[in-house]
């Protein structure tokens, strides 16, 4: 499900109207999206690795993950499909096998893997297949794409210690894929929130996570 469709269970009809005549919703942009990246997590050059996570709209994993110590770039996109430069609107139909993802560019010596981990688990529900909340569809699908073995084997091992000590009453579902492509997302979805505060879904439902997420995780937050 869409932002706008989303809207509509959120707001007043007719507030609903306004705002469809006064904003930009995420469905009435056609730009497509032109950069494949294929790259692998580890740089030698400049000692930074990369993560592809996907865990629902990633207007909110994008607005959590740039507040981390340690990351250096988060850049929203698409990955885990067969369609090449795909557009928002046709991941949004399903049938691309894309999911909505953040590349999340770190410093290994500041966060770790595991770690950008542990707060992917915790700004998400791991256990809700093919969706968050009302994001419905297999483009919001909960997924890891690995890009070493290395990583691999941390997210089935942070798996398995999350089911063994029971943190959640029904199983996790979240997929661990090897990392084949990556193609960015048009230019209005990059840094979202940030430029769009005020924008009902922002409002409604990314900034709430983003108090938790910075009440929860406060000293590893980069300073202002």
């Amino acid at each position: 499900m869409n932002k706008s469709k989303i809207i509509l269970f959120l707001l007043a009809p007719a507030m609903v109207m306004i705002l469809l005549l006064s904003t930009n919703g995420r469905d009435n942009k056609k730009i497509m999206t032109h950069e494949i990246n294929t790259e692998n997590s580890h740089s030698e050059k400049t000692g930074l690795e990369t993560a592809t996570l996907g865990g629902g709209c990633f207007w909110c994993l994008e607005a959590i993950y740039e507040k981390l110590r340690g990351v250096k770039e988060v850049v929203s996109g698409y990955s885990g499909g067969t369609v090449a430069n795909p557009s928002y609107e046709a991941v949004c139909t399903g049938t691309t096998g894309h999911a909505e993802v953040c590349r999340i560019t770190f410093d290994p010596s500041v966060i770790t893997y595991r770690e950008l981990l542990e707060v992917f688990f915790d700004i998400h529900d791991p256990t809700s297949l093919n969706r968050q909340g009302a994001d419905i569809g297999t483009q919001y699908r909960s997924v890891i794409f690995y890009h070493t073995p290395e990583q691999k084997k941390t997210a089935r091992d942070l798996i398995s210690q999350l089911t063994e000590t029971h943190q959640y009453n029904k199983p996790i579902v979240t997929q661990v894929e090897p990392f084949q492509a990556f193609y960015k997302a048009e230019d209005y979805h990059q840094n979202y929130f940030v430029n769009n505060p005020n924008q009902p879904y922002c409002a409604i439902v990314i900034s709430p996570k983003v108090k938790k997420f910075e009440k929860q995780y406060g000293k590893h937050l980069k300073k202002k």
